[in-house]
């Protein structure tokens, strides 16, 4: 039962990161800004990115739930929490402010965490460690993005 309780609380965690952060966003990708860079000839189309955020965030979710439930609850807590600020503050420092260079400090930071969570609990997790590979998979390809808007926008 406490699976299907930790499941549920970090569904509506994410989700409501997704939320935030799409509010922050404020139809940036739709807007004259963005539009006008030159991206990254494998950027993928708009629709993309909200199939891939729902699988991330559901199989995040699910990884976030198995994690807990191992009692190592106080880093975790931190590690999560680092995550979900990164993953928020991201739409908002690009998208808005317009900052690329800060929002692939951003992506940076949050690679990495995910990262530290990938490594430090792969061998607690074993198999079920694969439900974090989207994300990071994800943010791979986000920081090649950022980077080459970064690189190729002066």
């Amino acid at each position: 039962m406490k699976l299907v309780s930790y499941s549920v609380l970090f569904l509506i965690l994410n989700f409501g990161a997704l939320a935030i952060g799409n509010l922050l966003m404020a139809s940036g990708p739709q807007k004259e800004w963005y539009l006008a860079l030159n991206k990254a000839p494998w950027t993928p189309p708009g629709w993309v990115f909200g199939v891939a955020w729902f699988t991330i965030m559901a199989c995040f979710s699910l990884y976030m739930a198995y994690l807990l439930q191992t009692g190592l609850t106080s880093k975790i807590i931190l590690l999560f929490t680092l995550q979900f600020v990164l993953n928020i503050s991201w739409n908002y420092v690009f998208f808005n402010a317009h900052q690329v260079a800060v929002g692939l400090i951003v992506l940076l930071a949050l690679t990495s965490i995910v990262s530290i969570f990938t490594y430090n609990y792969w061998k607690t997790l074993k198999l079920k460690s694969v439900l974090i590979l989207p994300y990071l998979f994800w943010l791979f390809v986000a920081t090649s993005l950022n980077m080459y808007i970064l690189i190729h926008n002066k």
